[in-house]
């Protein structure tokens, strides 16, 4: 078989009458997605269970919405009057792959918290999974979902294997890592059931970021598997994923570190960047192994202040912290919590034998934070779900608080931001944003993935005129990334938000948006995918 050709097939299984759900409670709760994206409508949707079941809606369906945990921070979960296909009974985990590099095979509604406890029943790991567990892997798939490590581990796309697509024209392709890459000249050849056709390679050149869902995937000789990684449901429904995992879980030690100034923050950031990067190249065992650092800025610490979350979760944050870091520290799979505790505390610490947590709390004693930092050793799960808990609460209340904004006025949606710099950038564009959201005099929090210089500045509107001044502030965040050397689009995607597809637009110019369209039409001709997701027809 040519490396250049692939090759369709017909759906797996016997057909089966496509059921269409219209009633309006159940419709209901499939009109927004985590975006608050306003204006959200639909009148039918469908739940196929088989690969059948969703060629078959495909073929008979005008214009189809793909719709996973609806989790989108973008608005490309938001129907607009299109079909909903949902994939939540696509859920299961097909196998687990014990020989060699090991691997997972799932269909597109496994939640990521169920595939994590598949895994780690077998001391596995997927590492680059999203914080929010109930996300779907097809929908992670969809956009290049990246979690919290991806310092370490990179995203989605560095895991995937092979996926299975239904196409528009409900022709599937399995297609494998490896097995078919674009034709020097830029294209791909695709041979469906009715015909042939060749799909063009954008020639924008993407920037070169740890993390990246801006628009449609494109290289030269790139592999066809990487054009559906983050096309977000415009090209074909993802049905089944082969994911690469870890073949065996680290211990993890989590720690929340407050800082009473910004740069000192920033600092230890820096310190902890490149003490794990010579852990990794040296693979020392008593290393210092941190998979992941986000940061809460003192809006966040506000938040959580005034919706009770640290009462809740007993964790105490001093009054005058500005900043505080999340940081996972990786440590051998057979770390004991007795172990690690024996080994932590002032000058104990100094007289222990070395080994990475005592090397991780030296570096704290050196940044005289030590006595303010929260920390859940390996094995104390409890504490380490307060942790995460308290994390996670951040944009569910920022969200909260934009929802009760809406409530008054509909027009009000979400704002926010998912840029991504170098790190050595980081302090500028946080700068920048102080500076634009002072001078609007908007109320905003920042938070995110600090280790991979991806932040997510989101306003918190008091009226609609907050929600037009932080789009325009978003657009200034977005130009002042890119003119920085980093991306305005990092993880969440682009979706149906106006912004965000302008930001798409100033990345790679109009001719690349055209170069996309480009794509859509040789795949999706009577433009039926997701029609307004991306970009406009």
């Amino acid at each position: 078989m040519s490396r250049f050709l692939i090759r369709a097939r017909q759906p797996w299984g016997d057909g089966a009458p496509v059921r269409i759900v219209r009633d309006a409670d159940i419709l209901a709760s499939h009109l927004e997605d985590a975006a608050h994206f306003p204006g959200g409508h639909a009148t039918e949707l469908i739940a196929p269970a088989t690969e059948r079941e969703v060629a078959d809606a495909l073929r008979v369906s005008d214009y189809v919405l793909p719709i996973g945990a609806q989790s989108s921070l973008t608005g490309g979960a938001t129907p607009m009057g299109e079909r909903l296909l949902s994939t939540a009974r696509l859920n299961r985990i097909e196998s687990i792959d014990p020989v060699g590099a090991p691997t997972v095979r799932v269909q597109a509604g496994v939640t990521m918290a169920a595939l994590d406890e598949a895994l780690e029943t077998q001391g596995r790991y997927y590492p680059p999974a999203p914080t929010f567990g109930g996300a779907f892997v097809g929908g992670t798939v969809a956009t290049n979902a990246a979690g919290a490590a991806t310092f370490k581990y990179g995203t989605t796309r560095d895991w995937v294997q092979a996926v299975t697509v239904v196409l528009p024209s409900g022709d599937v392709l399995d297609i494998e890592r490896g097995e078919t890459i674009a034709h020097s000249d830029g294209h791909f050849d695709l041979q469906l059931a009715a015909c042939r056709i060749r799909v063009p390679v954008p020639t924008y050149r993407m920037p070169d970021v740890p993390k990246l869902s801006a628009g449609y995937f494109a290289a030269p000789e790139m592999d066809l598997v990487d054009l559906f990684i983050g096309s977000e449901g415009t090209l074909g429904i993802v049905t089944a994923v082969t994911l690469r995992v870890l073949p065996v879980r680290p211990a993890f030690c989590l720690a929340l570190i407050p800082f009473q100034r910004r740069r000192q923050a920033m600092e230890f950031v820096h310190r902890l960047r490149e003490t794990s990067r010579e852990t990794w190249h040296t693979r020392n065992p008593r290393g210092v192994d941190v998979s992941a650092i986000e940061h809460l800025d003192w809006r966040c610490l506000d938040v959580i202040r005034e919706d009770g979350l640290d009462r809740v979760n007993g964790v105490s944050i001093p009054p005058s912290a500005v900043m505080a870091l999340l940081v996972t520290l990786e440590l051998p799979a057979d770390t004991t919590a007795a172990a690690a505790f024996h080994q932590i505390g002032g000058a104990e610490t100094e007289r222990a034998p070395d080994a990475p947590l005592v090397r991780f709390c030296r570096m704290l004693i050196e940044a005289d934070v030590f006595d303010d930092v929260e920390i859940a050793v390996p094995g104390d799960r409890a504490r380490a779900l307060q942790l995460l808990a308290l994390r996670e609460g951040v944009p569910a209340s920022v969200n909260r608080r934009v929802g009760l904004a809406k409530e008054h006025d509909a027009r009000i949606e979400k704002t926010a931001a998912d840029m991504i710099v170098p790190f050595d950038k980081m302090e500028q564009l946080l700068e920048f944003y102080d500076d634009e959201f002072r001078r609007r005099g908007l109320d905003a929090a920042v938070w995110g993935h600090i280790s991979d210089g991806n932040v997510h500045p989101n306003v918190i509107p008091r009226s609609f005129a907050d929600v037009e001044s932080g789009r325009a502030a978003i657009l200034a965040f977005g130009r002042e990334a890119i003119r920085l050397g980093g991306a305005p689009l990092a993880e969440h995607g682009v979706g149906r938000n106006p912004v965000k597809q302008q930001l798409l637009r100033e990345l790679y110019g109009e001719a690349g948006i055209e170069e996309m369209r480009a794509v859509k039409r040789a795949i999706d001709p009577e433009w039926k995918m997701a029609p307004g997701v991306l970009f406009q027809r």
